[in-house]
């Protein structure tokens, strides 16, 4: 039987297709997740370096991201935090880290 997508790969898709719809270029650098689970949740935890323009876009939707909802089929995602960013000319670098549970 297939399975789908990982939760790595939802959450991937799922912030690509949020900056694009805020028309915000974004581009992922690397990304890793690894899975973890408790007595009643199972997940995993994201690492997420990300590059975004310099644009007033860009900023609003790197400050927005911990209050966004984030669609992804089978996925909660718990938390996502902005834990560091360095800014140059060209573009922003933002360090993601991000929590989701699975819901089935």
């Amino acid at each position: 039987m297939a399975r789908g997508p990982d939760a790595g790969a939802l959450i991937e898709r799922a912030l690509t297709l949020s900056a694009a719809g805020a028309g915000v270029p974004m581009r992922i650098v690397e990304a890793s997740a690894t899975r973890w689970a408790s007595a009643t949740f199972a997940g995993a935890r994201h690492v997420l370096d990300l590059q975004v323009g310099t644009d007033r876009a860009s900023r609003a939707w790197l400050g927005n991201l911990g209050e966004m909802d984030l669609p992804m089929r089978g996925q909660l995602l718990a938390d996502c935090t902005v834990v560091a960013t360095r800014t140059n000319p060209a573009s922003i670098s933002a360090r993601i880290e991000a929590l989701t549970v699975e819901t089935t």
